[in-house]
């Protein structure tokens, strides 16, 4: 559906983008639909607060709601349900709690159809072979909706090669098997060989479930291209239409702005996690996906995490990580060998993602009141009280990439760390 609607975008390779810029490639879409009735927006939630999605997002519900009946589904996956405070921040407090409907990855799906397995072992040249259901939040299907806008970022990833696109409705609305078995493939096929590539087995087969299965939602994408400064979300890039097109510009803008090349890998990396953010290792982990190619053999990856209050998002990811730990990928593909990870492959995957392979040293600094320091190193990992590593490491004054402290100890700096990917 929608594959007729014009395509619109603005983009800078140099600066950011103004408000009239970005709000006027939303209202030329806007306008395209005016017959719609009853919209779904479709955001991400608050772990992807510099996405510019939440202030697109209210400004799309503000519009549509003056003539038509408007909901919000964040695309959770498999993370929790936001908060009525993070509802707030994120996309605005005029915006009712009522119009807020929540996606249940366990519950609430219905099944389109099945990519079958010699397409998941032709993309991932023979390392994957297995069919995998495609499944989606029932309302998307079941005609409640005469549009759903999937608004969100486009920006490297650990398991997708670049977010956002199909992924925003196939995993962060979709059901357990998509979530399990796409997360592992990238695993089996290695995030290293993924991360920040547009074409990866794992879109491939998002793009096969879109092609067969997906014609069945009224479906339009708004993407943007971000970067943070001051704890702001700058947008450089947005891209509106229904096809795949504006996602290949997002991406090809997004290599630009979030993807860093350093000429050596350096012996000490700090990354920093927003509290609001980011308050479990399932999600805080992009601090060792996307830096983990830059830290030498025997170096160190300091994550400073003052949110951090659990490991898992679910109480059955986070039991999992608490019982086995970041321990590396031989390890667990034993324990997945003996089905420890029956009907939880998505867990086993964010471990091997999670893992150093024992090439490097990563060291969780938390509020000990929060997250003790048994409990860290519990799952494999080092710790470090936060308040000792916010004193050295001040954040609001370190400036992002290289620094030398006054000690000598040479340090690289991330302090947005799901914003991009740092590569040789």
């Amino acid at each position: 559906m929608l594959k007729d609607l014009k395509e619109y975008e603005a983009q800078s390779y140099e600066g950011v983008l103004g408000n009239e810029e970005v709000f006027g490639v939303v209202d030329q879409l806007l306008a395209q639909v005016t017959w719609a009735r009853r919209v779904l927006l479709v955001p991400p939630d608050i772990t992807r607060c510099y996405s510019g999605a939440g202030e697109i997002t209210g400004y799309c519900y503000r519009k549509l709601s003056r003539r038509a009946e408007v909901h919000i589904m964040p695309a959770l996956g498999t993370h929790r349900m936001m908060t009525r405070e993070e509802q707030i921040r994120f996309i605005g407090e005029d915006i009712p709690e009522s119009a807020y409907r929540f996606h249940n990855w366990r519950t609430d799906t219905v099944k389109l159809g099945c990519v079958p397995a010699s397409y998941v072992e032709e993309v991932s040249q023979g390392t994957s072979s297995l069919d995998i259901d495609v499944e989606v939040n029932r309302h998307l299907v079941d005609k409640s909706y005469d549009l759903v806008l999937s608004v969100g970022q486009v920006v490297p990833h650990e398991v997708v090669g670049m977010a956002n696109y199909s992924k925003n409705i196939l995993v962060g609305l979709g059901g357990r098997q998509m979530i399990n078995q796409s997360h592992m493939v990238g695993a089996i096929y290695n995030l290293e060989r993924i991360m920040g590539k547009v074409d990866t087995p794992v879109r491939l087969l998002f793009d096969y479930a879109e092609e067969h299965f997906l014609d069945k939602v009224p479906l339009a994408y708004l993407l943007t291209v971000t970067t943070e400064e001051n704890r702001q979300a700058r947008i450089h890039g947005i891209f509106a239409g229904a096809s795949r097109r504006p996602f290949e510009k997002a991406c090809e803008l997004a290599k630009k702005w979030n993807i860093t090349t350093l000429p050596a890998r350096v012996p000490k990396v700090v990354a920093y996690l927003e509290p609001e953010e980011f308050t479990s290792t399932w999600v805080g982990n992009k601090a060792v996906y996307r830096s983990r190619m830059i830290v030498e053999d025997g170096g160190e990856l300091l994550v400073l995490a003052p949110g951090l209050i659990h490991f898992g998002e679910s109480e059955e990811a986070d039991r999992l990580i608490r019982r086995y730990g970041y321990r590396g990928t031989p390890y667990v593909q034993r324990l997945r060998e003996e089905g420890r990870f029956e009907d939880a492959d998505m867990v086993a995957a964010h471990i091997m993602h999670s893992s150093t392979e024992g090439r490097f040293t990563i060291t969780y600094a938390t509020d000990p009141e929060k997250v003790s320091k048994e409990e860290v190193e519990g799952i494999g990992y080092r710790h470090m009280d936060y308040r000792e590593a916010a004193a050295r490491y001040d954040m609001e004054h370190l400036p992002d990439g290289y620094y030398t402290m006054p000690d000598g100890e040479e340090i690289y700096v991330i302090k947005a760390p799901a914003l991009g990917l740092w590569t040789m």
